[in-house]
């Protein structure tokens, strides 16, 4: 945990992610980033230089897999409030809508609820869990799908809502995250998204990690072309 916890320290002080006062709503998916970010934002809460409350959000998107109980033991170990919110995302995007690629709306459906009940809540930011795999996985997919040079930034303040989004753990590559959680045993919620293994995220995941195998260094020079260029809000 301690080298989760340290690059968790750098990306919160490098972006100024967390403040005096802050509460911060944690997006819990019951994968292994969003309980590994859960745990290292509670035991941060103890020695960091910084005081902030921490609740988990869970929003049920209304799939079979989606486990209440399972994510509530979580947060009772953890000693830390969860509040689950109900939705028809699974109805509306694959039942009424049938899209052929759900993925871009579920996720603004999610974010959509999860930013209503933040404010709800009286949060003043929310944390996702996107690992460093994420990042360069969304900016290929920007540039190979639609020609743009962008990813999602470290820390984002959303004018209408007032809420910004930050992400703790955008400096730590998935597999240090799946070696940490079976090192430990923890236990993960098993998910069967009918999209899994067929999305453009899962194709870019496979590219990258092609690529990583014949260029060791793709990895972090695709991270400094993103810095280097400032883009989000990402800089050296």
């Amino acid at each position: 945990m301690q080298r989760i916890l340290s690059e968790m320290r750098k990306a919160i002080r490098h972006y100024n992610m967390i403040e005096d006062g802050d509460k911060i709503a944690v997006c819990l998916s019951g994968g292994k980033d969003s309980i590994t970010m859960l745990m290292g934002l509670k035991q941060l809460q103890t020695y960091f230089d910084k005081d902030f409350e921490i609740v988990a959000i869970s929003v049920n998107p209304g799939f079979e897999f989606f486990d209440v109980d399972f994510l509530q033991n979580i947060c009772n170990k953890l000693e830390v409030p969860l509040i689950i919110e109900e939705s028809h995302i699974k109805e509306i995007v694959f039942d009424i809508r049938k899209e052929k690629h759900p993925c871009s709306l579920c996720a603004n459906i999610r974010r959509g609820i999860l930013n209503s009940t933040a404010i709800r809540e009286g949060c003043n930011k929310i944390a996702l869990g996107h690992n460093e795999d994420d990042v360069l996985e969304t900016f290929l997919m920007n540039l190979f799908l639609t020609g743009a040079f962008s990813t999602f930034g470290p820390s984002t303040y959303m004018d209408r809502s007032k809420i910004t989004v930050i992400r703790p753990l955008i400096y730590i590559p998935e597999k240090e995250i799946r070696k940490f959680v079976k090192r430990e045993n923890i236990p993960t919620m098993k998910k069967n998204c009918p999209m899994d293994g067929v999305s453009k995220r899962e194709y870019m995941k496979d590219l990258l990690y092609k690529l990583s195998c014949d260029i060791p260094m793709v990895r972090a020079n695709l991270l400094g072309v993103i810095k280097r260029n400032n883009i989000k809000g990402w800089h050296e």
